[in-house]
């Protein structure tokens, strides 16, 4: 036994080097163990042999499993309800700065070459603006570090809401008839009719900012109009 171990370690000294022994095998010696210490628990989780001393069993049950997944949805949620108060809270005094005359000149004025704005419209501008108001986007995932999967989420829906705020049309199914304080089409499509100085309703996805600082005069009175 003492020469068989002692013949295999001289051939892997004078084969290898001291940097493939350090390297590759060590690698090779951490996987080896590991694997194989792993898979008998793998087959005991498939048997169910030993399920009396298993720890975290009552844990597993489906209930258990449905909570947790109530849980997590709870918390994408949450996250993403908190990207669009952020997003557009940014987004609104960002839209604002860039409707003073000189910025609005020689920046934001490409976004508004649509008067009747559509859909694909919505990421037409400046790429100034696009790295000013992109900011807007990212900040909330970069205060909180999603999961990458509501990151995604969180940007599907971004698009979406945008793409359909500047789509020009308002149906009797569009989210401002269902979603309080959303704006939607009908108030952003007001934004790109009026001037620069005068357009007001700066905000991304709801109301309240303009409400709060008087920038949707012009559209309440004209919507009240309309009503009338």
């Amino acid at each position: 036994m003492d020469s068989l171990v002692e013949s295999g370690w001289q051939y892997l000294v004078s084969n290898f080097s001291d940097f493939q022994l350090a390297c590759i095998g060590s690698f090779i010696v951490h996987e080896t163990v590991f694997f194989l210490s792993g898979l008998p628990y793998i087959f005991l989780e498939r048997t169910g042999l030993l399920s009396t001393y298993k720890i975290q069993t009552k844990h597993n049950t489906p209930e258990a499993q449905g909570k947790c997944i109530a849980w997590l949805l709870k918390v994408v949620s949450a996250q993403i309800l908190f990207f669009f108060i952020i997003e557009d809270f940014v987004f609104y005094w960002g839209h604002r700065i860039l409707h003073t005359k000189w910025l609005y000149k020689n920046v934001h004025s490409v976004h508004h070459e649509y008067a009747t704005p559509f859909g694909l419209t919505s990421e037409y501008a400046h790429p100034a603006e696009i790295l000013f108001l992109g900011f807007a986007t990212f900040i909330g995932p970069a205060l909180t570090g999603p999961h990458l999967i509501t990151l995604w989420l969180w940007l599907v829906l971004r698009v979406i809401e945008t793409v359909e705020a500047h789509c020009g049309y308002h149906f009797p199914w569009s989210p401002s008839n269902f979603l309080p304080l959303y704006g939607g089409a009908d108030f952003h499509d007001y934004h790109h009719r009026l001037l620069y100085t005068k357009s007001g309703n700066y905000s991304s996805t709801f109301v309240y900012m303009d409400w709060i600082f008087g920038t949707d005069k012009g559209y309440r009175k004209l919507k009240a109009l309309k009503e009338t």
